[in-house]
């Protein structure tokens, strides 16, 4: 009876240390909200609104839930942040975990891709590794800066292959509060 009790009680003091660091990791969480509408990239932590970046740029023909290659458009989703590149093109480019788990199987099941194509998108993201980026459903999808671009038709088109734009000024400051495993949720 010693033990069990001993046993029951070990458990439960366990069991709260893991809940009471698992709320405390909640509430330090942060993530991205992209309103691809609203054209608005908002920082969120502990569930309230950090900064807010406005007139961001998003694929050239719109966005999308059946993304592929070469379509210009931005997929719909939640995704994790996969890599960084500090030496991009567009200045700075935060690579997300597209084509992730949902978008292969939604594309499957759609008969866009092959089960090959399907199994090596799940392979990758089961040992959280960058997924394949040149299956049908396209790839190199991220939130990145302007480069050497023009700042005025940032404002007035959006212009990307599919990824979100912010100025490299936004991207800065944005880069404050990303690092691999954020999530980003674009609608």
């Amino acid at each position: 009876m010693l033990k069990q009790s001993f046993f029951t009680y070990y458990f439960i003091l366990i069991a709260g240390l893991l809940l009471a660091h698992q709320s405390v990791y909640a509430n330090n969480d942060v993530w991205i909200d992209v309103d691809t509408t609203a054209h608005t990239l908002k920082v969120i932590q502990d569930g309230t609104v950090q900064i807010t970046f406005e007139n961001v740029a998003i694929g050239r023909f719109g966005t999308t839930w059946f993304k592929k290659t070469r379509d210009d458009k931005t997929p719909l989703g939640k995704f994790r942040v996969g890599w960084i590149n500090e030496n991009s093109r567009y200045y700075r480019f935060f690579g997300l975990d597209y084509p992730n788990r949902e978008t292969a199987d939604l594309a499957l099941d759609d008969g866009r891709i092959t089960e090959d194509e399907w199994l090596s998108i799940l392979k990758a993201t089961n040992q959280e590794r960058t997924p394949p980026q040149n299956t049908p459903l396209g790839g190199y999808i991220g939130i990145h800066g302007i480069g050497r671009g023009d700042e005025e038709v940032h404002h007035q088109f959006n212009w990307t292959n599919g990824c979100v734009a912010l100025t490299n000024e936004q991207i800065d400051q944005l880069g404050e509060w990303i690092e691999p495993g954020v999530m980003v949720n674009i609608h």
